[in-house]
């Protein structure tokens, strides 16, 4: 299953990336919502091989992810890939500079389901694919003008 969205942002493609891979602030969102994010790897700075293992309760139940940034490619793209055992997946985030202060950011999440369990959550996904794009779609224009407001305060 394949999502995709694109949002255009009032900052420099420069800041965009910076905030999209301030990784110390996305672990601390995550664990405001309940999530327990531990980082694995050993790496100083950021390119590919950083590694987390999360832990969070989803419809009830106990979740595991490993989640690795696959490529790094700086200020233009971004690949993180998941794992479960039960399901797979990939985020592509790529940044193109439209202007000084204007950065189109473009996400393709990709869902790989490992077992007949995850076949049939994928399935029930598919058949409310309209709201779940509605949904991905808020929550990106609205990191979008997170991101903005930063951009805006450090001038």
């Amino acid at each position: 299953m394949k999502f995709k969205m694109q949002h255009d942002i009032e900052a420099p493609i420069d800041f965009v990336f910076g905030e999209m891979t301030d990784f110390k602030s996305l672990e601390r969102s995550a664990m405001r919502r309940g999530a327990d994010v531990q980082r694995v790897d050993n790496i100083e700075g950021k390119c590919p091989g950083m590694a987390w293992d999360a832990n969070f309760k989803l419809r009830g139940k106990e979740r595991e992810v490993k989640v690795e940034i696959s490529e790094y490619e700086e200020p233009s793209k971004l690949v993180v890939s998941s794992r479960s055992p039960t399901m797979g997946g990939s985020m592509v985030v790529e940044l193109m500079s439209l202007s000084r202060t204007r950065t189109r950011v473009t996400s393709d999440v990709v869902l790989q389901p490992k077992n007949l369990t995850a076949k049939l959550l994928v399935q029930s996904m598919k058949l409310a694919r309209k709201n779940l794009n509605k949904r991905l779609n808020d929550r990106m224009e609205s990191y979008a003008e997170e991101v903005e407001q930063r951009y805006k305060k450090s001038r």
